[in-house]
């Protein structure tokens, strides 16, 4: 693997920084996959020393009750979809840091209405099924949100939370969550959206407009939003984390991503993954971590393709501080078109560029 190379603003008096793709060529993708499922439903199992409770109420699956361990809050689903225009709601009591949820039957988990999770706790759900959010998937909780097809979830204690194997440790685990651990054939994520709708407001004022923006997933300022699997595919799809920081994560067989808890949010590290997997971006699609200060970007694969005037934007929009993004690839990053720096910033490659506190991009060959 070729070392990150890392390159720096130019100027310190940027008070705003876009890190955007826009490519010249737009590709249609027609592609036959699984969509959401219509009938998708809640349903929790009894693997648990005290079992979650999921009580419909209209088109709202209420989830309480779960063990918990600490400031670790414990649920676990047979099954864990939620229907267009559905809502699965996390409600629980007391000083929980983080809802930790696994699906331990043999469906993917099809997500087309609102996953909310009252208080400031960070939510974690794994499914080694696999995860697709639907054009209407919203996210509405106080912390971070980490999605996963991973097969365990570890702490620092060395207790693991598996999907598979459901009696290996029966006292749950009070410490903070540290890794993913992933199985032989990790399940994929998907995203799909309607597009990010951006565009420059002139010519001579060359700023990115978001007023037609959807948000799509989202998560609180400065908090993280995490998706790591399999194939990892955005069609269409928003991720957005204001300030925050957004991760992309395409692994193969056994690995381990690591969790570093950055107070708010939490940063994802891949030097234990032997083989990575593909990450595509295409339709428009968008991760928008700009705000006072820039966030953060990292996506991490084998190949990462964007296309179909694709955007990543990690823009300062006070007098804070510029961004980061990292694009690292074992193999290739393919790119129709190249990032747009709206006010200008050092070049790292020819068709990517960076701003604020730095770009990196390490790995394979740069296509366009």
């Amino acid at each position: 693997m070729i070392a990150p190379r890392e390159c720096f603003a130019r100027s310190q008096n940027l008070l705003s920084h876009t890190f955007w793709l826009l490519p010249f060529v737009f590709y249609l993708f027609l592609e036959v996959g699984a969509g959401v499922n219509a009938s998708a439903e809640v349903v929790r199992d009894a693997t648990l020393p005290n079992n979650s409770v999921v009580t419909p109420k209209g088109s709202t699956f209420e989830i309480t009750g779960g063990t918990t361990a600490g400031s670790n809050l414990f649920h676990s689903f047979e099954q864990f979809s939620v229907p267009t225009g559905g809502t699965a709601f996390f409600n629980h009591e007391g000083a929980i840091e983080n809802i930790i949820s696994r699906v331990t039957g043999t469906s993917a988990s099809s997500i087309d209405g609102l996953i909310r999770a009252n208080g400031t706790a960070n939510l974690f759900l794994l499914n080694p099924n696999g995860i697709i959010f639907g054009s209407n998937a919203a996210l509405n909780m106080g912390g971070s949100f980490v999605g996963s097809t991973g097969n365990s979830i570890k702490f620092a204690d060395g207790r693991e939370f598996s999907t598979v194997n459901l009696q290996a440790s029966p006292l749950l685990s009070v410490s903070a969550p540290i890794g993913l651990q992933y199985g032989a054939t990790p399940g994929e994520v998907r995203v799909q959206g309607q597009g990010n709708n951006l565009f420059l407001n002139s010519p001579s004022n060359p700023s990115v407009n978001r007023s037609d923006r959807p948000p799509g997933l989202q998560v609180s300022s400065g908090q993280t939003l995490a998706l790591v699997g399999g194939n990892v595919t955005l069609e269409g799809g928003n991720l957005t984390a204001a300030g925050g920081r957004i991760e992309l994560g395409s692994v193969g067989e056994a690995a381990t991503v690591t969790l570093t808890p950055t107070h708010p949010g939490w940063f994802l590290g891949y030097s234990n993954v032997g083989r990575f997997q593909d990450i595509r971006l295409s339709q428009a699609a968008s991760l928008e971590a700009s705000g006072n200060r820039g966030g953060s970007i990292q996506v991490q694969g084998r190949n990462i393709s964007l296309t179909d005037a694709s955007a990543m934007l990690v823009d300062t929009l006070g007098n804070g501080t510029g961004g980061r993004l990292a694009l690292k690839a074992t193999d290739s990053v393919q790119v129709s078109g190249f990032f747009f720096p709206a006010y200008g910033c050092a070049v790292c490659e020819p068709l990517i560029y960076g701003c604020g506190s730095g770009c990196d991009r390490s790995g394979g060959a740069v296509n366009h």
